[in-house]
């Protein structure tokens, strides 16, 4: 799986938030249904929703439907994904993201 620098903003902009952050540390335990994680904090059920559309539209969390339940899970693919780009950026690493581009000009000496 492979990212834009765009789509990594996006998902970055997810888990940029509080409770959004913390959502996602609930569910690394497992799936739980939106009532589960409603009674760990002190928000409305729109509230909880909005916070899951964005986690759901970022693709860090999956969400499915079960009669009148909803039940989220973390996308394991995602994260995965997102642990991978910290790695390459986190240390001097020759294939930046942008080199799959050949548009990278991060290695390039410049002579004063």
């Amino acid at each position: 799986m492979k990212y834009s620098y765009a789509e990594y903003v996006l998902l970055f902009k997810a888990i940029a938030d509080q409770t959004r952050l913390n959502i996602v540390d609930l569910l690394s335990d497992g799936e739980k249904c939106a009532c589960q994680l409603l009674d760990n904090f002190k928000i409305t059920q729109p509230t909880l929703s909005y916070h899951m559309r964005i986690l759901c539209d970022s693709g860090i969390v999956d969400g499915r439907r079960e009669g009148a339940w909803m039940y989220y899970r973390i996308n394991g693919a995602v994260i995965e994904n997102i642990t991978e780009f910290l790695g390459k950026i986190k240390s001097n690493n020759e294939q930046c993201i942008r080199m799959s581009d050949n548009n990278c000009n991060c290695h390039v000496e410049v002579n004063i």
